[in-house]
């Protein structure tokens, strides 16, 4: 159990770590290759002149088994002659669902969508330079057909396939619409609210069928997803092109904290989203998404807050990856999006210099075969996000404990001396001990030192004086049970009583100390 789960024990009803939205694109990537295009017309006998009737033809093709698709399932084929995106206010994904909701479509196919969008795309061009027709890759506009479907495992989902050479597809699936079908299938009940699951009589279990979606073989499925809404990909295969290569485009993880209403959760949220907006540094947002400080990152990190008819989202970007928090009905949801894996490690193997192959930590790639390591980094952000936020737990007990903080207390039969929550000096050591790195790995004596002491000693002997005052706050600490020793290092950690405590102090005084009174306590 988290520290933020221990805090909010009494409210929380289950918690879930599953996959939220997967964008997925196949490329046929050995078409891509300078002259392998070329080397595709050779294998169907088409001489360049001959290449537009060649294509239109294909594209017709593959035009006529969408028509026919939706035909067979007595589903419409609608063309949109205008953009419908989120930003306009009608998306495609909402004009689907309501085709759905219209026509009681609970499995199979929606609808069929055809719409103009720029692509990128093969096309002759006469070489002035040469006078000879060369095959060019630019940009151009083309028919996308998408495909939107009840899948009977995946859920609502689409497909959308460009309709032109060299036929890119793109998947999206939404995890929690998967998981919810799998929580029908094993006969688990429970509710949903948009994306999320509120309620669930099992939430073990259903986290159990969370796992198993992370680790599935994608490639199979994905397959045979294209076979089916692309006839031309077996030609292709037979010509020597291969198939698809899959890459996840964008990666949604989402740890959801279910309380047992909504009520419980709007208690808490004003202090969770002030702690989030106003405590976490570019330095923590870092650290939620595994980086270090260093001198030659140059990833921008910025924090935005946004309020949603929903309620409120704060989000933090690292470069193309971020971390949001926002509520939903009784959840809390944290998320990671990564849209650059490469921020991130994974193990794989690696040429030696011996001519073996050996295990070694590298930049991850887009390959689906790296989705189960994408939600293992993706949920130990969240996880350490949720961590940092129990910081900002609900003050209304915690503040009754602050008294108990204001008398010595016997730890290890030795008495330990009282703090002073109002005093500046004792607010910074809470302060420093709960920044949002030490959330992440805990922290040792040199780290509180730095904190507390920003500029470096002048000498040696002041270096040793400021450990060893830093020592004796950390054994005050323990003795209070603000901190724990971590067995067998020097290493340190804040207890869920420290998270409350220190931090139901540092919010009497920022929110409803008198300040008037700050200039007796400087005295």
């Amino acid at each position: 159990m988290s520290a933020f789960e221990m805090v909010h024990q009494d409210r929380i009803a289950g918690k879930l770590v599953c996959f939220d939205r997967l964008i997925i694109k196949g490329h046929i990537t050995k078409l891509y290759p300078a002259g392998a295009f070329k080397g595709f017309l050779d294998a169907e006998g088409v001489l360049l002149k001959d290449f537009g009737s060649y294509v239109t033809a294909r594209t017709d093709e593959l035009k006529a088994h969408a028509k026919a698709m939706a035909r067979d399932a007595g589903r419409p084929y609608l063309y949109l002659g205008a953009a419908h995106t989120k930003a306009k206010g009608s998306s495609k994904e909402d004009l689907a669902r309501s085709i759905a909701e219209r026509d009681g479509i609970t499995e199979g196919l929606i609808c069929v969508f055809a719409t103009v969008e720029p692509c990128s795309s093969f096309d002759v061009n006469n070489n002035a330079s040469t006078h000879r027709l060369e095959i060019v890759r630019r940009r151009r506009k083309c028919l996308y057909l998408y495909s939107y479907r009840i899948d009977a495992e995946l859920g609502f989902c689409h497909v959308r396939v460009q309709s032109w050479f060299p036929f890119e597809i793109r998947a999206w699936v939404n995890g929690r619409e998967a998981l919810s079908r799998a929580l029908d299938k094993a006969g688990i009940g429970h509710t949903r609210y948009l994306n999320s699951i509120v309620t669930c009589e099992d939430w073990e279990a259903a986290q159990a069928l969370a796992n198993k979606l992370a680790k599935r073989r994608w490639p199979a499925l994905l397959n045979a997803l294209a076979r089916k809404h692309n006839p031309l990909i077996n030609r292709i295969g037979r010509a020597g092109f291969g198939g698809y290569w899959w890459v996840a485009d964008q990666v949604e993880v989402a740890t959801d904290v279910a309380f047992v209403d909504r009520d419980s959760l709007q208690e808490v949220l004003p202090g969770l989203f002030a702690h989030a907006t106003s405590n976490f540094s570019s330095t923590d947002v870092l650290r939620f998404l595994g980086r270090k400080p260093h001198p030659n990152l140059t990833k921008e990190v910025t924090s935005s807050t946004r309020h949603r008819p929903e309620g409120w989202r704060v989000k933090h970007t690292m470069g193309r990856n971020s971390i949001k928090v926002y509520n939903k009905a009784n959840v809390l949801r944290v998320e990671t999006t990564i849209n650059d894996p490469s921020e991130f490690r994974v193990l794989r193997l690696q040429a030696g210099d011996d001519g073996h192959r050996h295990p070694a930590w590298r930049p991850m790639r887009k390959g689906v075969a790296n989705l189960g390591r994408y939600h293992q980094v993706a949920r130990g952000a969240n996880e350490r996000y949720l961590e940092a936020l129990s910081a900002a737990s609900d003050h209304g007990e915690a503040v009754k404990a602050l008294d108990d903080l204001c008398r010595p207390t016997i730890h290890n039969q030795r008495r330990t001396a009282s703090f002073n929550p109002a005093t500046r000096s004792d607010l910074a050591l809470f302060k420093a001990v709960l920044a949002g790195e030490h959330a992440i790995v805990g922290f040792r004596n040199d780290d509180l030192t730095n904190r507390l002491y920003p500029r470096p000693p002048s000498t040696q002997q002041e270096a040793r004086r400021r450990s060893a005052r830093t020592s004796r706050l950390i054994s005050k600490l323990r003795g209070h049970g603000l901190v724990t020793k971590v067995k067998d290092q020097r290493l340190y950690r804040v207890t869920p009583q420290g998270q409350r405590v220190m931090s139901a102090a540092l919010a009497v005084h920022d929110r409803d100390f008198p300040a008037a009174y700050e200039h007796v306590l400087a005295a």
